[in-house]
């Protein structure tokens, strides 16, 4: 999991040895977080298969909202069957420790990536993280998911360069009552959309905004908005239109601080309508740094629109 953000706990430690259910052999403690742990350790009902666990602390387990959360994160991405979607194979609410079984990931977060990188990420790498994400939530959102928490921190840099988008925690389900997200974490503001920070209704969009958010200071290397508290960086999400990428790197191809700016667009029928039409302009980006788009979604949605109503108003005419 994430080498570049291990916090160790001695009283987590004790857990190594252990095995769960007969079955999983934890093996060494690898990450701790704000609710829960990871450890690394081996299925021993399949060939003695490396896989992580995470475990929800002693101190979260018996809450419920926490244990909800616990239980969306692991229905969504047993939904999701993806190469660029963390997979989970187990999951265990019902005892005292209450642990989910996911593939082994060996990385760092994006956000671990670009701190240890000193700055704004290379053309090639933003065009193909960016791209991998956008397939990722193609498929969580034709299975009706919207991820909710987009964000560096919740994507997954493999040595390879292969990207794993996970924590699907606050996601919203499809049929299924979804967990507030009054309790996210503080960086989160900093890619929330502005529907989202005003408590309204959201979709795939919104998702869409927040890999806009992410995507800038990828390019740049700062976040879009900051604040001397989440409030004021909600509100800037809200009022507040960002400093155009070019305007704090003039390197950045026109065409990436177009997609930028247009998935970053305050209304959600001015941004890309859906990941495979974001990603259909990202990969056009890539094959010709130096284009420049005529016609942005957004664009051509108003036009689609004048002229739907045009012909309307024709019609009445006649």
């Amino acid at each position: 999991m994430d080498k570049g953000n291990i916090e160790k706990s001695g009283r987590y430690e004790e857990y190594e040895g252990s095995v769960l259910d007969n079955r999983y052999v934890l093996e060494k403690l690898i990450g701790v977080g704000g609710m829960a742990v990871v450890f690394r350790a081996r299925d021993m009902y399949i060939n003695d298969n490396t896989v992580a666990i995470k475990m929800l602390k002693e101190d979260v387990a018996s809450d419920e909202k926490m244990v909800k959360r616990f239980k969306n994160e692991s229905r969504a991405e047993s939904m999701l069957k993806h190469p660029n979607i963390v997979s989970v194979h187990d999951v265990s609410v019902k005892g005292e420790v209450k642990y989910m079984v996911m593939e082994f990931v060996y990385g760092m977060t994006l956000k671990n990536y670009l701190k240890a990188k000193g700055g704004p990420l290379s053309f090639e790498e933003i065009t193909s993280y960016t791209m991998q994400i956008l397939k990722a939530l193609a498929v969580a959102h034709d299975n009706n998911i919207i991820h909710r928490d987009i964000k560096p921190q919740n994507v997954m840099v493999l040595e390879n360069g292969k990207i794993k988008v996970m924590d699907f925690g606050i996601a919203k389900l499809p049929n299924a009552e979804t967990v507030t997200v009054t309790d996210k974490a503080i960086g989160t503001v900093y890619y929330m959309s502005p529907e989202q920070a005003r408590g309204k209704q959201i979709d795939c969009r919104s998702d869409i905004y927040s890999l806009g958010a992410m995507l800038y200071e990828l390019s740049t290397g700062t976040l879009p908005f900051k604040g001397d508290s989440p409030v004021s960086v909600v509100l800037k999400q809200i009022n507040e239109n960002p400093v155009p990428p070019r305007h704090i790197r003039p390197e950045i191809p026109v065409g990436l601080e177009q997609i930028i700016l247009c998935a970053m667009s305050k209304k959600p029928q001015d941004r890309f309508q859906s990941a495979d039409i974001m990603l259909d302009y990202v990969k056009r980006l890539r094959a010709n740094k130096k284009i420049k788009f005529s016609q942005l979604p957004s664009q051509s949605w108003m036009s689609n629109f004048i002229a739907g109503a045009k012909r309307i108003f024709a019609k009445k005419e006649k």
